[in-house]
């Protein structure tokens, strides 16, 4: 199956008064069409400016962002606009990214004015049937954010993303901020809508559960860069890279009789300004030695299997 996105050596940097904050460095991967990649990390491992640097709502430092094959890397305002069209977003946040100035139906029907290609009716037919298609009633089009629940909001920010019929979604933590059983809804929500309309999902979290669930291949995510990439079967299976292994170990088990072993995580956390060319986790790591002080680059170290780790041979008797 063809890439609908790809990105090539991707960074983007952000100028702070102590120097330049790597925030995301050198990422290459592509997600295919119809497909989700889920994206996992501690917080402020840059998973979220990733996803809004491919969509261009944030300009990137180098590298390349590619769409249907094309270079999307820097586009006129023109262009931009159509893309716009193509990549959406949902924000973590179902209430501050929502107008609360706006009703539900002046939320949705938002990008379909902009774009100026519907009549009033027709607006109003399209505003109409993506309220239905998102689980909204339509007794609601004329309530305020602050009326809402926190689930309701997020359909309403699902239903502005799919204003237009966009090809690519980036999700930002869509279900974070929700009550659990609401999360399950809005997950089987995202995937109803995936299987309906051929959608491409780039999903951004930090549970583990949820990114398992959702998703067709993960990306792992520490300060900045890749450490592991693969199937999302295969990494539950074979956890390759030590900060992998970490994370999986914190997901809590329902079975009670099954004894599960913690990694505990110590050491300094490197920090992402300026950061030396070496394994950003090395600090943190039980297995460092001399040679996780060079430059770390995935690697296939079993089919589909990527994994940045100098020792990851060795650690897990390869």
């Amino acid at each position: 199956m063809s890439a609908l996105v790809e990105v090539r050596n991707l960074k983007k940097y952000f100028e702070t008064p102590r120097g330049m904050l790597h925030a995301v460095d050198d990422v290459s991967f592509s997600i295919g069409e119809g497909k989700t990649m889920g994206v996992v990390g501690e917080s402020g491992c840059g998973k979220s400016t990733l996803g809004r640097t491919i969509i261009h709502l944030l300009d990137s430092t180098e590298g390349s962002i590619f769409f249907q094959g094309e270079d999307v890397t820097v586009v006129n305002s023109r262009k931009l606009r159509k893309l716009r069209e193509n990549m959406k977003i949902i924000f973590q946040d179902p209430y501050s990214s929502l107008n609360p100035r706006m009703t539900v139906e002046q939320t949705i029907m938002e990008p379909l004015t902009i774009s100026g290609r519907y009549s009033r009716k027709e607006r109003q037919e399209e505003t109409e049937r993506l309220m239905t298609m998102v689980g909204i009633d339509q007794r609601l089009r004329l309530s305020y954010p602050h009326e809402l629940d926190g689930g309701r909001r997020q359909r309403v920010g699902i239903a502005r993303a799919l204003a237009l019929s966009p090809k690519f979604i980036v999700c930002d933590e869509p279900v974070s901020a929700l009550d659990v059983s609401i999360q399950a809804q809005i997950l089987n929500l995202l995937q109803d809508l995936q299987r309906e309309h051929g959608l491409t999902y780039m999903f951004v979290t930090h549970d583990l559960s949820v990114v398992r669930h959702i998703s067709d291949d993960i990306c792992v995510m520490y300060l900045g860069q890749l450490v592991e990439t693969s199937p999302s079967k295969e990494l539950f299976k074979k956890r390759l890279h030590p900060y992998t292994q970490a994370l999986i170990s914190a997901v809590p088990s329902i079975d009670i009789h099954q004894k599960k072993e913690r990694i505990i995580l110590e050491g300094e956390i490197t920090s992402p300004i300026h950061p030396k060319p070496h394994c950003r986790f090395a600090k943190r790591c039980k297995h460092m030695c001399k040679e996780c002080l060079q430059p770390q680059h995935l690697e296939e170290i079993l089919p589909n299997h990527f994994v940045a780790c100098c020792r990851v041979r060795e650690i897990n008797d390869i």
